[in-house]
């Protein structure tokens, strides 16, 4: 199973709707916590590599088979 992610770099917000997060803080929380995927910063922006976001999902679920 693949997740079908966007060509370009994805916001908090995306990550909210593409993963069903209950809201935006949760992945401030995983980034404080360095659990979630690993993002960047653009000025003040967070962004994350749809690329980096398809790994993570990925270790996820092999982690929990």
């Amino acid at each position: 199973m693949s997740l079908p992610l966007p060509d370009h770099y994805l916001t908090p917000e995306d990550l909210v709707t593409l993963l069903r997060l209950p809201s935006v803080e949760t992945v401030y929380q995983w980034r404080r916590k360095g659990v979630g995927p690993r993002g960047f910063r653009v000025g003040r922006y967070l962004r994350f590599d749809p690329e980096v976001v398809r790994v993570w999902v990925q270790a996820q679920m092999e982690e929990a088979a």
